[in-house]
């Protein structure tokens, strides 16, 4: 199975286009677009499919994250940030056009629904805000990259696309990331990913 996208190369920049935050944007935010992804050579017992957009390079330690003027320095422990979490999706779709999910910020998050004819999971913004009386909520769906623009490093953004042997999985109603992978477990047929990179500091060229 191989999967690509015309919205970014795989190991390349991803515009701020299908980012939340963007140095040069107003109010510092990018245009929050889903990507456009499309896959082919799927196996042909395929029932369905789920995608899994993750943040592998997040800063663990959220005092310095919220320490604007201490830069964050590259070997700095990382742990894993989801943007997106979709389950369910019909054997028979092939492709997700840019935009057609996400297409700017959503306070307090996008509702439950469908994405691509699957069900939409919850993103890890969804903790992230909750602290926050003006944008806490449920955030389902894709909210795009926002890393801190004080981080030295360059974050890679997964897209992680699974063919599965069954039609639906087992989830809650309110479904995350984590749930997904526990309930394909004997059930993924193959997998394929591409990624990009993002980053909000100057000096990286990107965001």
């Amino acid at each position: 199975m191989q999967i690509h996208s015309h919205s970014f190369q795989n190991r390349q920049s991803i515009p701020s286009e299908f980012a939340l935050g963007a140095r040069d944007g107003k109010d510092g935010l990018g245009g929050n677009r889903n990507p456009h992804l499309a896959w082919e050579d799927v196996p042909e017992s395929t029932r369905s499919f789920a995608l899994l957009c993750i943040d592998t390079d997040a800063p663990t330690d959220g005092a310095l994250v919220a320490d604007a003027a201490t830069p964050i320095p590259v070997e700095h422990p990382r742990g894993d940030f989801v943007h997106w979490a979709i389950a369910n999706i019909p054997a028979g779709v092939r492709e997700i056009a840019a935009g057609s999910c996400s297409d700017g910020l959503t306070v307090r998050g996008k509702p439950a629904g469908q994405d691509a004819g699957g069900a939409r999971g919850l993103n890890d913004y969804t903790g992230w805000f909750a602290g926050d009386p003006a944008m806490a909520g449920q955030y389902h769906g894709y909210d795009g990259p926002y890393p801190p623009p004080h981080d030295l490093r360059v974050h890679r953004y997964f897209f992680r696309l699974f063919a599965l042997d069954c039609a639906q999985l087992a989830l809650p109603d309110t479904f995350t990331a984590g749930d997904v992978l526990r309930a394909m477990h004997g059930h993924v047929l193959a997998e394929a990913a591409i990624h990009g990179t993002y980053s909000l500091d100057a000096a990286s060229g990107q965001g």
